[in-house]
């Protein structure tokens, strides 16, 4: 039984999936099944990940919602191409791809196999790099077309997560002046994942919980260099989770104003606005909490988020170049070692990676200078471990875009489906040096550096 589906009718729809034609398991993530202990095999497994079968005589379900897209409310989205089948250890399984749902908008309801190979990596990344998101159990291909502005073939990925509510749940029933629901859907999430929101400051409890697993989430995006593309408040995880793959970018030459979403025309999920579009995003979570937390109380919390922010974002960069004490010069140092990756285009990843090998950075003459003076700091410290403890959080593998784009290409065109476990095995792992894969850390070749990614599906 689905906790989500002991709500009231208003908050969901029953669905039918729709199986795809002669589906196939592309890859599974063992570690996840073996985690959940989710002890189904072979067949079984296939026809529940491609909408086949019911999970433990499951209904599937699919919830509505609402959400601001690029900053213009939307009054009804929902569930369009996803949907609930179950719920095991009390952990959701989603099929995204599944067919059409009440919220489709006049779609396909389908996913195609490029979008759920990026997905299906990305999700393995982010995981690998200890940041907050949803879970992909399976991929299954298929010889489903789906029309996009070509053929394609569809394809499905089945997604874990605690909850899959958004902050659009909230926002739709807000918006329609439905306050009892937004009650009932807060005090359903409070029960079953903030169960410490008690009393009666319970409901500012809860939003200030929220508050700071978004300020934590977005730390960990910067300080990695991930750029979300997307960050509609219908992407918005009520649990601060990373949801919703679709034009993703990690930065590889440094540029703050990176955008990685073609669609993105006036850069307003650039990876330097993030920080910013998340709080604008919470305030629009607090207004739709305004029959729940008075404007002072909402005021009094957003106001928190910026020292949530700087407190996560701050350990993480101190990590990342090796400093366990705090030091009011380290934002100099910093930010000129950022100054310098930008000036001079430089890898973000790879040039974190090599800080904790400095002679490696010693022959790029264009670091010399900075060099002196991080050498300066460190000696400061004497960490013995200070190799180990940013190799612990500077990766040795990102999903870079090429790397994904390559993987695509040899699924669709070859039916060659090994480079997905190659960069599956690689990102599971990131920060260590796996024998014989130091192409994976090379920056994008020239063929690749047109790519773009745009909110298609």
């Amino acid at each position: 039984m689905l906790d989500f589906a002991t709500l009231s009718r208003d908050f969901f729809s029953d669905i039918d999936t729709q199986p795809l034609k002669q589906p196939f398991l592309i890859h599974k993530n063992q570690a996840l099944q073996d985690k959940l202990k989710l002890s189904i095999k072979g067949n079984e497994l296939l026809n529940i990940a491609s909408g086949e079968k019911k999970f433990q005589h499951t209904q599937p379900i699919a919830s509505i919602y609402a959400g601001h897209q690029f900053g213009h409310f939307v009054p009804q989205l929902g569930d369009g191409r996803s949907c609930l089948i179950g719920q095991f250890q009390g952990i959701e399984l989603s099929l995204k791809g599944a067919g059409q749902t009440p919220y489709s908008r006049g779609a396909d309801g389908r996913a195609v196999l490029r979008s759920s190979i990026r997905e299906y990596l990305c999700s393995i990344a982010m995981k690998g790099l200890n940041i907050p998101t949803t879970e992909v159990l399976t991929l299954v291909g298929s010889h489903s077309e789906v029309y996009r502005e070509s053929i394609e073939t569809g394809a499905i990925v089945m997604r874990t997560a605690l909850s899959h509510i958004r902050f659009g749940h909230f926002e739709l029933f807000a918006s329609r002046g439905q306050t009892s629901q937004v009650k009932q859907l807060v005090d359903f999430v409070i029960e079953h994942y903030y169960q410490h929101c008690q009393g009666e400051n319970q409901y500012v409890d809860f939003f200030n919980e929220v508050v700071q697993k978004m300020a934590i989430m977005i730390a960990h995006w910067q300080a990695q260099g991930f750029a979300h593309g997307v960050m509609n408040t219908d992407n918005m995880s009520i649990l601060g989770l990373t949801i919703d793959y679709g034009p993703f970018g990690f930065l590889e030459a440094y540029n703050p104003q990176f955008i990685c979403n073609h669609s993105d025309h006036e850069g307003r999920y650039a990876f330097n606005q993030q920080p910013n579009v998340a709080l604008w995003n919470l305030s629009r979570l607090a207004d739709s909490l305004s029959g729940l937390i008075n404007a002072k109380q909402a005021k009094s919390v957003l106001d928190k988020y910026q020292n949530y922010l700087v407190e996560s974002y701050s350990a993480l960069m101190r990590q990342k170049f090796g400093l366990c004490e705090k030091d009011k010069q380290d934002n100099v140092l910093i930010t000129q070692f950022f100054d310098i990756l930008y000036q001079h285009k430089k890898d973000y990843t790879n040039s974190l990676r090599q800080l904790s090998d400095v002679d490696k950075l010693t022959i790029d003459i264009d670091f010399n200078d900075w060099i002196e003076l991080y050498d300066k700091r460190i000696s400061q410290e004497n960490n013995r471990n200070r190799i180990s403890m940013m190799n612990s959080v500077n990766p040795n593998y990102i999903l870079r875009n090429y790397l994904a784009e390559v993987a695509i290409r040899k699924a669709e065109d070859n039916k060659d489906y090994t480079e997905i476990k190659i960069l599956f095995d690689l990102l599971s792992k990131p920060f260590e040096v796996h024998q014989d894969m130091e192409s994976y850390t090379y920056e994008a070749p020239d063929w690749a550096q047109g790519l773009a990614v745009s909110c298609s599906s």
